[in-house]
């Protein structure tokens, strides 16, 4: 069969969806397969952004009804398949993220739900022919949860959890100090305890209420059976207690999670509520969601910048740490990019608008930050699947304990309360938080620092990497080509050769020439006036510099001046062509007086960062390039890598790729986002740098460096290191306190009141280690 096949972009079709794993794409590969006169559909993933391949039969159909038939299905699907990510107000604890998942995946029409406790957030995936909004809000109300606006909580919400513990401690403790001491009768102390149940058990009872519906064993209703089974055993207190030390336990924990929290929507506080424009020749302050992309924004000393845009006049230096988490301002001049939340310096700016406040680069990373708090890291799936088999087995084990004892003589109400006991000792509340706040502390500070990382699992799988990888252009170097050595010959001074150069090469838009000119510039020299310029095709470029002609150009222009090298000279040139440098010889009237090198020149913080690696325990470093093997092993040595590999296609540093993960496991790459997308996406970790200026980079990597700034990436392996072994450390304490415990209550070592003590301060304990990453800095 005659076959054509045409190939579109993802994004096109589907705007929106940015995830390369997205359902929505498996969608429109179904929708269009059993087309007529299509034979094929296939999605290549790998490529920058994804594309669509449709096979199709020319005969049948042509290239514009295939583009339509795709562009239909792709509307259809936007249209029918919506994704949402929701504030949850209500979800104090774990448990509670599993239950409303759990309860939401029974919903007909509802394709994924993920919540996250640490961030209060809910991510659903819903098909609105089956199910919509409404009807999901509304499960997830009746379950007991609210969806709030940001910033409409009352004072009183958002302290309504400490209010109520601390009523509960309070009215165990005039109820404890009344009997005890001032001869409370009986009935009424318990009436005080009563009343504690009540404000110490309003959210547990809810909570275990809606899990208990939703057929989930979760801690919240472990901690309800024990304090109604010590009051079915008339040990109020002991059951009031225990309801006042977890619920203020609780409280402790979201106050300590809220701090975390807050360190993510600082963000969204660095652009400003509004912009000045110039509209009409005058100035106007609207709202920054009114500016358009044809506005002209000014932007005055001192003040934050409400957008991203392009400088049209002025000069200043911006801070950019918000968003790069560069330490250093940048100068920045006509035509230097700005972006929304950075700071400008002393100059006034006017700026043309190039996004819209809501697409605007911190905008998006926001938008990414949380939706890698919903997204769960294989540490925390496997502690979600270690807490639903061993919450049903301790329901099993105290079942026993309350009935197995008796028949060996130990009394019923102390069997009983030892069973209770181990609900308290045996709930597993720190091992489910020890994670997914280490992630929240953890993603929080990366983006404070100028790197994004795109969930828990690309952060755990930092802190495993053993190799890295690095393209060189624009990576190891710095992307543009630099003069790196001017030898002055024939009785010239180095800035007179510079100056002769650069007036030549000024009429040139080459990068080389480029490269002297701007020497020229730093050095402040004058040029000369210039005449006749005449371009030698694949030799370099003549000219008149006053009344004297000046060549510049390779050594094949250096023949056709008449103008042998001498061995001097001509040694030289082979050294600095050894060092993989462009070199340039410059003739004044058939003389030859001087030498000029080129080259994209080494990072200067590139070597540091490879020493910092190894210093952090990566063992590998490479670099891949499609440079020749000159170039790449002159830089590779300069900065310190252990191998470099050359002459490479694409499709050779993807089988790079391959064999260091082979050999090492976990191995991340890192470029610029755009180029080497099948290696970057075959690694563990892709790694994209820039990705404040380049959108590519900021979609399709794993992790982003914000900034164009090598140094970044020991911050970041460190940052995964120290968070999984916080992660680590969080595990064993939540473990370590489960055990002992456990075989304190089953063997009437410790009573309720020590084991909720014991119980909370771990859980505390483990929330309060994982906020250390707030304050993680490298120190290389």
């Amino acid at each position: 069969m005659n076959e054509t096949t045409i190939k579109l972009e993802i994004p096109l079709l589907l705007p929106g969806v940015e995830d390369k794993n997205d359902g929505c794409l498996a969608h429109l590969e179904a929708a269009l397969q059993n087309q007529k006169g299509i034979s094929r559909v296939h999605l290549e993933r790998e490529k920058t952004p994804v594309n669509l391949c449709l096979h199709y039969d020319p005969n049948l159909l042509s290239i514009e009804k295939v583009r339509r038939m795709a562009e239909q299905a792709g509307a259809g699907l936007v249209n029918r398949y919506h994704h949402v990510l929701l504030p949850i107000e209500g979800m104090d604890c774990s448990d509670c993220a599993t239950v409303i998942e759990h309860s939401l995946s029974r919903m007909d029409g509802v394709l994924a739900a993920n919540a996250s406790y640490v961030s209060q957030s809910l991510r659903v995936e819903y098909d609105r022919h089956k199910i919509d909004r409404p009807a999901i809000e509304k499960r997830i109300r009746s379950m007991g949860y609210e969806i709030p606006l940001v910033g409409m909580r009352s004072w009183f919400h958002e302290n309504q959890d400490v209010i109520f513990s601390l009523t509960a401690g309070l009215l165990v403790l005039i109820g404890w100090l009344g009997q005890t001491f001032f001869g409370l009768p009986s009935l009424a102390a318990t009436a005080f305890y009563i009343a504690a149940y009540g404000f110490g058990g309003w959210e547990i009872s809810h909570h275990a209420w809606h899990a208990l519906r939703e057929r989930h064993f979760d801690t919240d209703l472990l901690m309800a059976a024990a304090a109604l089974g010590a009051a079915a055993l008339g040990a109020w207190a002991e059951g009031a207690l225990l309801l006042f030390l977890f619920s203020l336990g609780h409280a402790l924990e979201e106050k300590a999670l809220e701090h975390a929290r807050s360190a993510v929507r600082a963000l969204a506080d660095l652009t400003p509520k509004t912009a000045l424009l110039r509209r009409d020749n005058r100035e106007v302050e609207l709202p920054v969601e009114q500016v358009t992309l044809d506005d002209v924004v000014i932007v005055r000393p001192g003040v934050r910048m409400p957008v991203d845009g392009l400088i049209l006049s002025g000069s200043s230096s911006v801070d950019q740490s918000p968003v790069t988490g560069e330490s250093v301002p940048v100068e920045k001049a006509p035509g230097s990019q700005v972006f929304a939340g950075t700071i400008n310096g002393q100059g006034a700016l006017e700026v043309h608008a190039t996004r819209l406040a809501k697409d605007s680069t911190l905008a998006r990373v926001m938008k990414m930050v949380e939706e890698a708090q919903t997204q769960k890291s294989p540490t925390e799936l496997i502690t979600e699947k270690f807490s639903s088999i061993f919450v049903p087995l301790v329901l099993g084990a105290d079942l026993l304990l309350i009935i197995v004892p008796p028949f060996f003589g130990v009394p019923f109400r102390e069997s009983f309360l030892r069973a209770m006991t181990l609900l308290v000792a045996a709930s597993p509340c720190a091992v489910a938080l020890g994670t997914p706040s280490a992630i929240l502390s953890a993603i929080a500070q990366a983006a404070r620092h100028g790197v994004l990382i795109k969930g828990g699992a690309h952060l755990e799988n930092l802190g495993r990497i053993k190799a890295v990888a690095f393209d060189k252009t624009g990576t190891i170097t710095r992307g543009k080509p630099e003069l790196t050595d001017l030898v002055p010959l024939a009785g010239l001074s180095a800035d007179e050769v510079l100056a002769l150069a650069a007036a030549v090469e000024s009429r040139s838009a080459h990068p080389l020439a480029q490269a002297v000119v701007r020497a020229a510039q730093e050095r402040k020299l004058d040029f000369p006036p210039v005449a006749d310029v005449t371009s030698l095709t694949g030799r370099g470029v003549q000219a008149l510099v006053g009344q004297r002609t000046v060549r510049i150009g390779n050594a094949k222009a250096s023949d056709d001046a008449g103008a042998a090298l001498p061995a001097s000279a001509r040694g030289q040139v082979q050294t600095l062509e050894n060092e993989g440098k462009t070199v340039m010889l410059v003739h004044l009237e058939g003389e030859l007086v001087g030498l000029i090198a080129v080259a994209d020149v080494l990072r200067t913080e590139a070597s540091a960062t490879i020493a910092s690696l190894k210093a952090l325990g990566v063992s590998k470093t490479i670099m891949l390039t499609g440079d020749n093997a000159r170039v790449a092993a002159h830089i590779a040595a300069q900065a310190g890598l252990s191998d470099s590999h050359a002459d490479l296609m694409p499709e050779d540093k993807l089988t790079v790729i391959r064999s260091l993960v082979q050999e090492y496991g976990d191995v991340a790459m890192i470029g610029d986002g755009v180029n080497d997308a099948p290696a970057l996406a075959y690694s563990t970790v892709g790694i994209a740098m820039g990705g404040a200026g380049t959108d590519v980079a900021l979609e399709t990597a794993d992790v982003v460096l914000m900034g164009d700034d090598l140094s970044k990436l020991p911050f970041a392996v460190g940052l995964g290191r120290a968070s999984r072994n916080i992660i680590i450390q969080n595990l064993v304490i939540a473990l370590g306190v489960i055990a002992v415990l456990v075989v304190a209550s089953v063997t009437g070592l410790a009573g309720i009141g020590p084991a909720v003590i014991f119980h909370e301060g771990s859980t505390i304990v483990v929330v309060l280690n994982s906020l250390r990453l707030l304050g993680y800095q490298f120190k290389g």
